[in-house]
Formats: structure tokens, C-alpha cells, sequence
């Protein structure tokens, strides 16, 4: 890609970065990438974690990794994120002056839109703020709730001074927008390398479920459960990648419903098992009750996997109904399992619908579009 005019120097801000977090910090890095191979200087600050070099280079981007006291590679806490906030401010503070940023791109409201709320207050840097889900008011409020409500006010400033608000999706956007209403939002969806994912030599035969993502009220696994707990009369597997607070509870759940040696929690797994993992598989399934742009779907269709999921922001708009997949209320188990028995009683529908989700992929979706449309937004800003 040709620079837009002589190329940028951006900062991006984000407290999860591969090999921490989950779809934000994946999205980050390859937008990062893919601004670096259009001509742009990036600069990254993160955070840092275990072993992790304080300083590297990715792709050609230069990543920086601030203390930020995280434990976990998947998730952090609020401590570990107020803790993100001090390390990183006092960082970009000190070093801003050196790489002189013409905006920033800060990954979620809080807690990267404070840090380059306190960069614009400082040395007039514009930042644009890309929401994720978690950090709009709205969003999963059965573990949100208390939280939006205390950073509301903060996160009500840090959109009023932010240059642009950008949203994944239309549903996130307009989740944004009954908080506060004053701003008009664009969507930039999330991308999806294309060649990292196949949909070559899969073994369509026997029924081979996986689901991707953190293990959390939110990605309603339990939902899942219950529904192939009325299917035991048919064969499957199913494959559970990730971790998270409610292992023990879907362990004891998988018992109580007698399929539990029907299921596999793989745990969290790096890239590159991932991809393997979604070789392996031949349905995907995706029960969530809230999400912004969900990367394991985008991940899953650019696999060529048949999806089966709730009919919410976000999935709504990666999955065709009865062509890639099926769409099925939010919360309805007898919907969800009448669903997953379409496919997994037929190989050939399976096949049928995982070429389209390929397709669709191919057609709609991918990184470099997704870095130019935020390139086109720091140019008109910086």
C-alpha cells in the first residue's frame, strides 16, 4: 500500500497485545501491521506480562510493555487496569516527546482513552477511541453494571474530547449511542487474515463442535449445554477452546446432563493451536448473549465452518442466516437445538454452508481493509 501522503506517525494504546488478552488485542496487532506495510510509523504500548520482553518488535511495529501488575493472560481485573493507566501515562508522558505521534488509537474507552485523553491534555495530541463491547454502558450489564455506572461520567469526557468514536459493529453502535447520543459513530468491523485460516481437506463426517472464547456467563456455554443435552440420541464432540471463571460450573453441568465424555476443554491455546483446532472441527458454535465484533467468529468463517449462533450484535451481522449457518434467539434452548440437529444429522448441509461461510469471508472481510478505513480516520484528525 501507498502511504496516505507521506505517512503517519501513530501510537497505539491497548492493555492487552498478543500474546496477552483476547479479540481487541488481536485486532490491535494486525491493524498495527497492516498500518506499518501501508507506509506508516506505529508505536504500541501494552502491557506488560509474566516474561515478556519489555521491547520488541512485531511485524515491523515497535511494541512497548509497561508494568501494569496483570496475572492472567486472558483477562484482567479493574486493579490491573487502573495500574495500566498510571504506568502507561507516566510512560507516553516521558517518551511522547521523542516519537511525536500525530494521533492516537486508543483500544477501548477505558482505560486507553484516559491515557490518550491525558496526551491531548498535555501535548494536543487527537486520539480516536475504538469501542470493544466492555467499555460501553449497556454491555453486559449482569457483570458491567455497577462498573458503567461508576465510569460513566469519566467515559462521557474521554468520547467528548476524542476525535472520532468508532464502533465494530452496528449493534455496538447503537449501544453507544443510547449512552450518549451526541455523537455519530462510524463501524469499522474487525478483519481476518484470510491466509493464516483454511477450509481445505476438512473431514466432514462425523458432527465435531467447537466453541472459542473465554469461559464466562457472557459466551453462554451453559445454553449450549443444555441444548445437546437433548441430543445424546445423535453423535457429536465438541471442543471447547479457552478459560475461565465458569470451568468448574460447565464441568459439573457437562455430569448433571450425563455428556460430559462427549466434551473437551482444550484450554487456552496459542495462535497457531487455534488454527490447527479449527481445522479439526466441522460446526461452530456460538451461543453468546453480548458482543461487540466477535473475533473467533470471524475466525471460525474464514475456517469455512458452519456456524450456529445467538442472534445478537455482532454475530448477526457475520452470519447468513440458513446460508453460512443459523441464527437463533438469544437465550431459547429448544431454538438452539433444533438448529445445531439440522446439521449435525446432515454432512453435506455442513459442507454446503461451510463453503459459503468461506465465501462470505473472502467477499467481506479482511485486515487491510479494516487498517485503511482507521488510516483515512488519522489522517482527517492528526
Amino acid at each position: 500500500y501507498a502511504p496516505l501522503n507521506s505517512g503517519m506517525r501513530i501510537l497505539i494504546l491497548n492493555s492487552e497485545y498478543p500474546p496477552i488478552g483476547g479479540g481487541a488485542g488481536n485486532a490491535s496487532a494486525h491493524i498495527a501491521t497492516q498500518l506499518e506495510k501501508m507506509g506508516h510509523t506505529v508505536m504500541v504500548v501494552t502491557a506488560q506480562f509474566g516474561t515478556l520482553p519489555a521491547q520488541e518488535k512485531q511485524d515491523d511495529v515497535s511494541v512497548y510493555r509497561v508494568p501494569a501488575l496483570r496475572r492472567r493472560q486472558d483477562r484482567s481485573n479493574p486493579l490491573e487496569q487502573i495500574a495500566f493507566i498510571v504506568s502507561a501515562s507516566f510512560w507516553t508522558l516521558r517518551r511522547l516527546p521523542r516519537f511525536q505521534p500525530d494521533a492516537t488509537l486508543a483500544f477501548f474507552g477505558i482505560p486507553s482513552g484516559v491515557v490518550a485523553w491525558l496526551l491531548k491534555a498535555f501535548y494536543k495530541i487527537p486520539y480516536i477511541v475504538s469501542l470493544r463491547g466492555g467499555d460501553v454502558p449497556g454491555f453486559r450489564p449482569y457483570d458491567f453494571r455497577t462498573y458503567h455506572r461508576l465510569m460513566a461520567p469519566l467515559l462521557r469526557v474521554i468520547w467528548k474530547n476524542a476525535a472520532r468514536v468508532v464502533a465494530n459493529s452496528n449493534g455496538l453502535r447503537q449501544l453507544a449511542n443510547a449512552f450518549d447520543a451526541r455523537f455519530e459513530i462510524p463501524v469499522i468491523p474487525n478483519g481476518i487474515d484470510l491466509h493464516a485460516y483454511t477450509s481445505r481437506d476438512r473431514d466432514w463426517s462425523f458432527p465435531r463442535l467447537l466453541s472459542v472464547g473465554r469461559i464466562v456467563h457472557q459466551k453462554g456455554l451453559d445454553l449450549a449445554m443444555r441444548a445437546l443435552g437433548g441430543l445424546k440420541e445423535l453423535s457429536w464432540e465438541w471442543r471447547i477452546a479457552g478459560d475461565g471463571p465458569q470451568m468448574d460450573f460447565l464441568q459439573s453441568l457437562s455430569k448433571e446432563l450425563g455428556i460430559q465424555d462427549r466434551i473437551h476443554f482444550l484450554g487456552w491455546q496459542s495462535r497457531e493451536q487455534l488454527i490447527e483446532t479449527y481445522k479439526q472441527a466441522n460446526v461452530f458454535l456460538f451461543p453468546s448473549r453480548h458482543e461487540g465484533m466477535p473475533n473467533a467468529m470471524l475466525e471460525a468463517i474464514a475456517s469455512g465452518l458452519p456456524v450456529v449462533a445467538s442472534c445478537i450484535a455482532g454475530s448477526e451481522e457475520l452470519v447468513l442466516h440458513e446460508k453460512t449457518g443459523y441464527l437463533v434467539p438469544s437465550e431459547d434452548i429448544e431454538s438452539l437445538r433444533a438448529a445445531l440437529k439440522k446439521l449435525l444429522v446432515a454432512p453435506a448441509l455442513r459442507e454446503q454452508m461451510g463453503i459459503a461461510s468461506r465465501l462470505h469471508a473472502e467477499a467481506t472481510y479482511s485486515w487491510e481493509s479494516t487498517a485503511r478505513q482507521y488510516a483515512l480516520l488519522l489522517e482527517k484528525v492528526k
